[in-house]
C-alpha cells in the first residue's frame, strides 16, 4: 500500500504594487518547488514566451532579475493553490488543494484589472476573478506536460492576450 504524498507548499506571489496584469498557475512542478522559482522546469515554456513578448532575454537571466523585468513590465505571478499534495508535477494528481487567500489582493495591486490563467487547471478559478470585477482568460498552458498544442501556437495565444494588456 503506497503512502499519500506529504502535503507541499507553494511559492509566495511575485507581485507589485504597480502590477496591472496577474498570471496565475495552478501550483510548483517539483522543479520549481526544488528551485524556490516559478516556471523552473527547463522545458516549460513560460519564460521563453515572456521573453519573446517583453523582447527581453529572461531566460539568459536569474530568477530574482526575471521577476524584476516582469514586475517592470507591470505582471504578477502567483498560483491558484497555496498547498497540497502530489505526487509527482502533473496538475491532475492534486489532491487537498488548498487555494491562495486573494481576499487582499486589491491592496497589494489596487491597479490590477486582468488575469490570466496558465492552463485549464488554474482556469477553474476564473469564475471567481471574473465575479470580483477582473477581466479574465484561460491561456493554453506552458507546463510541457500540455504537448497536444505546438509552441508556436501557444505563444500566438499569450501574444493576442497579453501585448494589449500590457499597452
Amino acid at each position: 500500500m503506497s503512502r499519500a504524498p506529504a502535503p507541499r507548499t507553494g511559492l509566495p506571489p511575485v507581485i507589485a504594487a504597480d502590477a496591472r496584469v496577474l498570471v496565475l498557475g495552478s501550483f510548483p512542478g517539483e522543479a520549481s518547488l526544488t528551485a524556490g522559482h516559478y516556471y523552473a522546469h527547463p522545458r516549460n515554456l513560460f519564460w521563453p514566451i515572456l521573453s519573446e513578448l517583453l523582447g527581453t532575454a529572461l531566460t539568459a537571466l536569474p530568477f530574482e532579475a526575471r521577476y524584476r523585468a516582469v514586475q517592470a513590465h507591470g505582471i504578477a505571478i502567483w498560483d491558484v493553490l497555496s498547498a497540497c499534495r502530489r505526487q509527482g508535477s502533473l496538475d491532475s494528481a492534486i489532491r487537498d488543494a488548498q487555494p491562495n487567500d486573494f481576499s487582499q489582493l486589491r491592496e497589494l495591486a489596487p491597479g490590477l484589472r486582468q488575469v490570466f490563467f496558465n492552463g485549464r487547471h488554474a482556469g477553474r478559478f476564473e469564475r471567481a476573478f471574473a465575479g470580483h470585477g477582473y477581466a479574465t482568460l484561460v491561456l493554453p498552458s506552458t507546463s510541457p506536460a500540455f504537448a497536444a498544442m505546438p509552441a508556436a501556437d501557444k505563444l500566438a495565444a499569450w501574444r493576442q492576450a497579453l501585448v494589449p494588456a500590457l499597452q
